[in-house]
């Protein structure tokens, strides 16, 4: 797979968007690159773009970006909330996939080095990218802002990592460099007062406060959460103050951390938090947490689903007080995904009996039988909710919501194979398709049809092996669930044991066509001992469910 990075260059401009749109237009007009967010902020005067691709076609991309934003904005007229320094105020470059950050930072370079010669404007590089660690960090690098620089340009230890030593009036200067993932949040309080918001952020953010201490001297109180950076500001546009964070290190400190900190301590001031916005874009992994966390405070099952996960977070964090919270605009992951890779899950129940049901060959019986599969993790899943939530047990709804938690994970894998098989069918023909007309190309259609033939026998083994493990949670949910759904219990069995052996099925028709006999015979005996072994189990489950009913 090919490295991806991704660039999340501040713009100083918030308010005019065919400005912005220019900008913009110079990033998706470079082909290899993928523009996911504009989020531009009128109090702050500023734009947040994110984008990602290839490497070389991400610094392209920037390069385009930051010499159209030197043309349009003046930054001698510029104001706003937010500290700045130039017109493409900072450009970070993060690894994504693939991607070392050492390799990353050296990207960053030659961006840096490009747009400081071509382009006569002042670069300093931060974070990974800056080898003087003195003059690493964003904020003493801006120090001063733009209307300090003209000074602090002219210091030797101030001179640009690349460009002129001269600061330009229009353009200002920018800063470019490489980091980790950075989630930019604001939390809103019910107040007004930029002071006492300030105030809050100095009791949480990692560098605290200056203080004197019993002797007079001035020591540093260190904030209560780590990797955060955090400041007070009043927002116009809203008419109430806000907590300005820059969570430089999720896996430290999570969103859901940083919130209820702020809450407690806005609390101990008189003030409460109403709700918070994001700027830019987060990790999925970032708002499922959040979900877990606000039901595990209620005693609440986290094993349900990804998108119920997401309305938990957006409505505890009040992330849609401001405005609606869109997930498909917010969340990197979802932004990047293929619709094609769920063209069949995305249907409505009668939509994928019809596509089943027509000429098309596609859906076939191993799409079903994941499918099928799903169904029965999906049931077990729900007696463990349902046990968890059940009046009188609410000292098990620790242990009934491991259990599903393990049921999801298996329903989300087999969800993605629904698709995943439809797809390795279609590669088989499109390989089928290939010409044939040279030794050449009989020599790659021979291989192409190999590749997609072993892919079409590694899908359904894999329906086969979710399908399987979901039924340890299936006897689980009979033996201890609750006893009121049982047969939902039975019923989650009968579809994961038929799952396992209509899987099967296509493994085997599909063994027929590969040319390994050595791998053929590896994989039919593997899937003969999880077939037998789930028919025995389903056995098994059958005999406890139908000995609960009794009748």
């Amino acid at each position: 797979m090919q490295p991806i990075i991704e660039c999340v260059p501040n713009f100083s401009e918030g308010n005019d968007m065919n400005i912005i749109k220019q900008i913009t237009d110079q990033i998706e007009g470079v082909e290899g690159v993928r523009l996911l967010n504009v989020d531009p902020g009128k109090a702050t005067n500023r734009t947040v773009v994110t984008f990602v691709g290839s490497p070389e076609a991400v610094i392209e991309a920037a390069f385009r970006a930051i010499k159209k934003s030197g043309e349009l904005i003046d930054m001698s007229r510029h104001s706003g909330e937010h500290p700045r320094m130039g017109a493409t105020d900072v450009c970070p470059l993060i690894p994504v996939a693939n991607i070392t950050m050492e390799e990353t930072a050296q990207y960053a370079q030659q961006l840096a080095k490009r747009v400081g010669e071509e382009l006569q404007l002042p670069v300093f590089l931060y974070e990974a990218a800056q080898p003087h660690k003195n003059r690493s960090n964003l904020s003493v690098i801006r120090a001063g802002e733009y209307e300090g620089f003209f000074k602090k340009i002219k210091l030797p230890e101030w001179k640009p990592d690349f460009g002129p030593a001269e600061f330009d009036a229009k353009r200002g200067a920018t800063v470019i460099g490489a980091r980790d993932f950075l989630v930019a949040y604001n939390i809103n309080l019910n107040t007004t007062s930029t002071r006492r918001a300030n105030a809050i952020a100095f009791d949480v953010r990692e560098a605290g406060r200056k203080i004197k201490n019993e002797k007079g001297e001035e020591i540093v109180q260190p904030g209560t959460l780590k990797s955060v950076k955090a400041m007070g500001w009043f927002i116009e546009e809203y008419g109430i103050a806000q907590i300005s964070i820059n969570l430089t290190n999720i896996g430290v400190t999570p969103v859901h951390i940083a919130f209820d900190e702020v809450c407690n301590k806005a609390a101990a001031r008189g003030i409460r938090v109403t709700g918070s916005e994001l700027v830019g874009l987060i990790p999925l992994k970032s708002l499922l947490d959040a979900g877990k966390y606000f039901l595990q405070k209620q005693k609440r099952s986290t094993g349900v689903s990804e998108k119920e996960l997401i309305k938990i977070a957006v409505k505890s964090l009040g992330l849609d007080e401001l405005g609606p919270f869109k997930p498909e605009e917010k969340i990197i992951e979802y932004m990047l995904k293929n619709k094609s890779d769920s063209q069949l899950v995305s249907k409505s129940l009668s939509d994928f009996a019809d596509e089943t049901a027509s000429e098309s060959p596609a859906p076939g019986g191993g799409s079903i039988s994941a499918y099928v599969g799903a169904l029965g993790a999906s049931l077990a899943t729900m007696v463990a909710n349902l046990s968890s939530h059940k009046k009188g047990w609410d000292d098990r709804w620790e242990e009934f919501s491991k259990w599903a938690e393990k049921g999801e994970m298996y329903k989300n894998e087999l969800m993605q194979l629904v698709d995943a098989d439809t797809k390795a069918f279609n590669q088989i023909m499109v390989a089928f398709g290939l010409p044939k007309s040279t030794t050449e190309e009989k020599a790659a259609r021979t291989k192409a049809i190999q590749d997609a033939t072993k892919f079409a026998i590694e899908i359904p083994f894999k329906v086969m092996q979710a399908s399987y493990n979901s039924m340890e949670v299936i006897k689980a949910m009979t033996e201890m669930g609750n006893p009121n759904s049982v047969t939902d219990a039975g019923v989650g069995a009968l579809c994961a044991r038929s799952a396992v052996i209509g899987a099967f099925m296509n493994v085997r028709i599909n063994s027929v066509g590969y040319e390994d006999k050595s791998f053929i015979s590896g994989i039919l005996d593997r899937g003969r001992e999880i077939e037998n072994k789930a028919i025995v189990l389903e056995a098994e489950i059958l005999k406890i469910v139908n000995g609960k009913i009794g009748i």
